[in-house]
């Protein structure tokens, strides 16, 4: 039997009729409106995002769309960013199983950003650059919420009454202890730049390559402790909607995530961006790239609201962040606490084993099974489970939990220091 007919065989196809019904009985609450707005100024030209709004589940089924908004800050060149910027969606989406329902979607999205971060990590390094890129990406479905970010741009939500919640864990060796012990149990170097005279200045750097950052996408030339895996949280938004405000650090080294929320409050999106960009430059100067994306998810019902009294900037506000009027009492019963924000994952892990679980459904009769990065299927023989001990030593248990083929093994091995990788060096 061909690796085509056991893959078939064990992931029988479901009819797309069949699927579409599926979701138009689930599908009882009716989705958010979405606007959004970019700006963005380039001091080193290292800044890109990706904007889509036309992603569907189920080809062909409007109802089961959801957008992507991201943001990437190369560094040391600009390749790995655009790489990231053409592949990291489809390999986040390849991970995720066929068929899926809206829930199961959702509950499998996580997992998938892991996989498809390190997938496009690898892949890369593969063509033997040296670059890397920072990366925040966000998937809006409805009401839910799901950002995943390595490195140091950052999202935020705004939420009624003026909440404001960080959605991303900066990975930046200096504010970040854990993120510090375990890049020197990896085998990295932990240290500031040293002068002539032996006096250390700026930052805290990784060595060898002097990278500030703990988490990113490329960086070959780094090592491999420094890792692609996110941190990925996913919240479910009130029916009172929001505000997402996603930047590279050019904005949050001159704004804290108050600041730039408080900054274009009462703005639609698309001015919002351009007001966030301009305090950033007012506040900080021209030092970096600044780019910054603003995402307002609306009720898809128009609350009309009274104007807050004595404050500025709230020709808009009330839609996202006022409250509700007591005019609007039988509309009002069907929206959810106001400003209520559910937190339904959340998750920081390095460690490929406590990110993708042991729940993959395998069947090992087969002969055949799918790496949980790569995607690709492989023969038992050339693979292990990814909790079946290193590489080099496995346990007695080698299909505990999902299969990883040799060379994504290897990945996972190196990433944790159980087979350091020597960098290359360019002089």
């Amino acid at each position: 039997m061909s690796q085509t007919e056991v893959s078939t065989a064990s992931s029988p196809l479901v009819p797309l009729g069949t699927l579409i019904g599926r979701e138009l009985r689930s599908e009882k609450v009716e989705k958010p409106i979405i606007r959004y707005g970019q700006a963005a100024l380039a001091k080193k030209g290292e800044d890109y995002f990706l904007v889509k709004t036309d992603c569907q589940r189920i080809p062909g089924n409007p109802s089961t769309s959801f957008l992507v908004f991201a943001i990437f800050d190369g560094h040391n060149g600009i390749s790995a960013a655009i790489f990231a910027k053409e592949h990291l969606l489809n390999n986040v989406l390849s991970a995720v199983p066929e068929g899926a329902s809206r829930e199961e979607w959702l509950q499998a999205l996580p997992r998938a950003l892991v996989a498809g971060f390190v997938k496009t990590d690898i892949e890369f390094q593969q063509k033997g650059e040296s670059s890397g890129t920072t990366v925040t990406f966000v998937v809006v479905d409805g009401w839910t919420v799901t950002v995943a970010s390595v490195g140091d741009s950052r999202c935020i939500l705004d939420t009624q009454g003026g909440v404001v919640s960080d959605l991303t864990v900066d990975h930046r060796l200096e504010e970040n202890e854990e993120e510090r012990a375990r890049v020197t149990a990896s085998g990295g170097e932990v240290g500031r730049l040293n002068v002539f005279g032996g006096n250390e200045v700026g930052p805290l750097r990784c060595w060898p390559g002097g990278l500030c950052l703990s988490r990113s996408i490329g960086d070959t030339d780094v090592g491999e402790f420094i890792v692609p895996v996110p941190h990925v949280k996913q919240v479910k938004l009130s029916d009172a909607g929001g505000r997402l405000i996603i930047a590279s650090d050019g904005i949050w080294d001159a704004l804290s995530s108050d600041a730039a929320a408080k900054a274009c409050r009462g703005l639609p999106a698309d001015l919002a961006a351009k007001l966030v960009v301009k305090e950033a430059l007012r506040s900080r100067g021209l030092k970096d790239d600044t780019t910054c994306v603003v995402v307002d998810i609306i009720p898809s019902v128009h609350l009309v609201l009274p104007p807050a009294p004595q404050k500025k900037h709230h020709g808009l506000s009330g839609l996202l962040f006022g409250k509700k009027s007591h005019n609007l009492a039988s509309k009002s019963s069907k929206l959810s606490a106001v400003g209520a924000v559910e937190e339904l994952f959340e998750e920081g892990s390095a460690m490929l084993a406590e990110r993708l679980g042991k729940d993959f459904p395998m069947n090992p009769d087969s002969g055949i099974f799918r790496c949980a990065i790569c995607q690709v299927d492989h023969p038992a023989n050339e693979g292990l489970s990814l909790n079946s001990g290193t590489f080099f030593s496995p346990s007695s248990k080698p299909w505990e939990g999902p299969f990883l083929c040799a060379n994504c093994r290897r990945k996972k091995d190196a990433m944790e220091g159980k087979r350091p990788i020597k960098p290359t060096i360019s002089i």
